[in-house]
């Protein structure tokens, strides 16, 4: 039973999340809207937006950044070299962007890398480390193993978080600690906070790499930009910060912190929890969805590229995994022309907080120290720096949402509820969560939950 297979069964999705429950009023209109405003232009945003336009209803976005796409951040830190501050990965199990992709005529590139190990100051080139037998074993069963568990087991798994599962199968201290290192990456905090539920969920039913297998040649942005084209600029107003959102009878009002005023009879709010709690609604939202939105959390995720003069890794497929504060290593130029190279630090939890935190040639040096065991001083070849932290982005303070111990079931289902007129979406509440994918099929299904 997939994730999403197994949501339905537990009444996260469809019409079961009409119902009403217990101190959470619901009041849905009852006809279909005619007008519909979304906040977020973001994926999520975007992709409800599009979904309303086919069916010929009126949408204007309402969008705080200065730019369409949200998370999704494609930056060039030189002219011709293009690397991601935000959104990485197309999934070969990610239907539809890779549908959206040939729609809008976009190329999907490999983006699979080979690994190389950094751990107690010994380099391992790939193909030159493991894990131990039964870790491997165990990793390589583990699609047939999370089948075969009944749907109360895996609900049960959600209350134990993974670190805590694997050292109880009696696996090596290594193995944990490289487990940690790899895992921490997907989840954006150490597994000591990561369910066992959304561990095993996700690997179980991931592609071989997790998911980590494509790229949009020129940059994951030109996907936002190009359904932005098909919605129509004029639908779209950037710089809009919603700051009050009052609901009656006749529907929904916005007002926006510049004094903007925008009418409709629905509305879809596909922000991060952050600018969620920052709106004031009237009537004020129910205290089991205040409650959930603020017990989830969200990933504290940098990246930091480094621009080197010459492609010292020696190979375009090169990762690297560490144990030191630049933690995960990737060729963020992989395919893309030029003696010139960005090697991307991927850093996460504290290390991210902790690299954003030392003025630029502080971190520069933490981060050239993480890869020295493998390649000695590589100060000489830096060419250039860049950095984003997202655990302090002003839209969202994190990468994207990362559910805690004995959540998934607690929080999701209450966060996806509508509100009166109000419908919300986002990558929080998709079953890819965290991925590009989820926040496209979110924005889709809650039109057709709205349209339903």
């Amino acid at each position: 039973m997939k994730r999403r297979d197994f949501l339905q069964a537990t009444a996260l999705l469809g019409g079961a999340l009409t119902l009403p429950a217990k101190g959470y009023p619901n009041l849905l209109p009852a006809k279909k809207p005619k007008q519909v405003l979304v906040i977020g232009a973001g994926l999520s945003g975007l992709a409800a937006a599009c979904k309303l336009k086919k069916a010929g209803i009126k949408t204007t976005i309402l969008e705080a950044r200065n730019r369409v796409g949200g998370r999704v951040f494609s930056h060039q830190p030189l002219d011709s070299l293009t690397v991601e501050m935000g959104a990485e990965w197309v999934g070969t199990s990610h239907n539809r962007v890779i549908e959206l992709c040939e729609e809008f005529g976009l190329e999907l590139f490999d983006n699979r890398f080979e690994t190389d190990l950094i751990y107690h100051g010994k380099h391992e080139s790939v193909g030159n480390w493991s894990l131990s037998p039964e870790m491997e074993t165990f990793w390589s069963n583990k699609k047939a193993y999370w089948e075969q568990l009944s749907s109360k087991e895996k609900e049960k798994m959600d209350r134990m978080d993974w670190w805590r599962f694997l050292s109880r199968k009696g696996f090596s201290d290594r193995d944990i600690d490289i487990r940690e290192l790899l895992d921490s990456t997907d989840f954006g905090e150490s597994i000591r906070k990561v369910s066992t539920y959304c561990a095993l969920a996700e690997y179980a039913e991931s592609s071989e790499k997790n998911e980590m297998d494509l790229k949009i040649k020129g940059g994951n942005d030109l996907l936002p930009k190009k359904m932005a084209e098909s919605i129509g600029s004029d639908s779209i107003l950037l710089g809009r910060n919603v700051s009050l959102v009052e609901q009656s009878r006749d529907g929904v009002k916005l007002t926006c912190s510049n004094g903007e005023v925008y009418l409709a009879d629905q509305l879809i709010c596909t922000a991060p929890t952050y600018m969620v709690m920052k709106i004031n609604w009237q009537p004020g939202l129910p205290t089991a969805m205040t409650d959930a939105l603020n017990g989830l959390q969200y990933a504290r995720i940098g990246k930091f590229p480094v621009v080197f003069s010459e492609r010292f890794w020696g190979r375009e497929n090169f990762d690297c995994l560490t144990d030191g504060v630049g933690h995960y290593f990737y060729h963020g130029t992989k395919d893309q022309p030029g003696q010139k190279g960005v090697l991307v630090a991927y850093a996460i939890g504290d290390k991210a907080e902790v690299l954003h935190a030392q003025p630029k040639e502080v971190r520069l040096k933490l981060i050239l120290d993480s890869l020295r065991p493998g390649f000695g001083d590589l100060s000489k070849l830096v060419a250039g720096e860049s950095s984003y932290y997202w655990g302090k982005d002003q839209y969202s303070y994190g990468a994207y949402a990362q559910y805690g111990i004995g959540q998934w079931f607690d929080l999701m289902p209450v966060l996806k509820r509508p509100f009166k007129s109000v419908y919300f979406a986002g990558e929080h509440l998709a079953e890819w969560q965290g991925f590009m994918e989820g926040a496209i099929n979110s924005g889709e299904e809650v039109v057709e939950q709205m349209l339903s």
